[in-house]
């Protein structure tokens, strides 16, 4: 096994992603911060390993990848003692995937990226009643994911659990969820809550975004 580096910063979902994963799987690895306030992830060598300049960025035996949904689905495959993280059957991987996506694209882009961008890097912080509308009825969606299983992708923890739980906990810095609209998010949640590892690797730094984002007193305008 090669040494496995992690490039990031723990408020941001995304290496939380990857750090619930190398958890899950008992990989070890060494965890080196980038500053993003300083400009570090434009630094030379940094652009070097990732020239998207973004993170997490994973370093495996001097081969670099970025983007969390890549990294974790290449954690498992290449470390995974068996597949129930990511799943080989195509029908079953299928599913994951999709999760994952929409993680990506309405969770975190759509959602929480489009609305943290402003607030923390351009001090904007006015955000709309349609943003946070769009949040709660991404809360349906998940909902729905869960409607006949305990976890999001069927009957077991998997990475697109690792993937949306970071996200979620970051977006409720601008919608809590409501059991009892939501009940079977909530009762998700708390289970993604007593995993060993939880607070570690994802409960400590969603904490810190949610600070930073109510430091920014921030308002919601129709």
């Amino acid at each position: 096994m090669g040494k496995l580096v992690l490039y990031g910063l723990d408020p941001s979902p995304p290496v939380r992603a990857c750090l619930l994963t190398l958890k899950a799987l008992n990989l070890p690895y060494e965890y080196k911060v980038v500053n993003l306030m300083a400009k570090e992830h434009l630094s030379e060598e940094y652009l070097r390993k990732n020239p998207q300049h973004t993170v997490p960025t994973l370093e495996d035996d001097g081969h670099f990848i970025w983007d969390s949904h890549a990294i974790i689905a290449y954690l498992v495959s290449k470390y995974g003692k068996d597949d129930s993280l990511y799943p080989k059957d195509l029908l079953k991987r299928a599913v994951v995937d999709q999760r994952m996506y929409f993680e990506a694209g309405v969770l975190f882009q759509g959602g929480l990226r489009n609305i943290t961008a402003p607030l923390l890097l351009r001090n904007q912080t006015q955000i709309s009643q349609h943003q946070i509308d769009a949040i709660v009825e991404s809360y349906g969606f998940l909902e729905s994911f869960l409607k006949d299983h305990k976890y999001m992708a069927g009957d077991h923890l998997t990475i697109a659990d690792l993937s949306i739980v970071t996200t979620v906990t970051s977006l409720v810095a601008f919608a809590e969820i409501d059991a009892s609209k939501f009940p079977k998010l909530s009762a998700w949640l708390k289970s993604m809550e007593s995993l060993p590892y939880y607070e570690e690797a994802n409960g400590a730094g969603a904490k810190q975004l949610v600070a930073m984002v109510k430091s920014k007193n921030f308002t919601i305008v129709p």
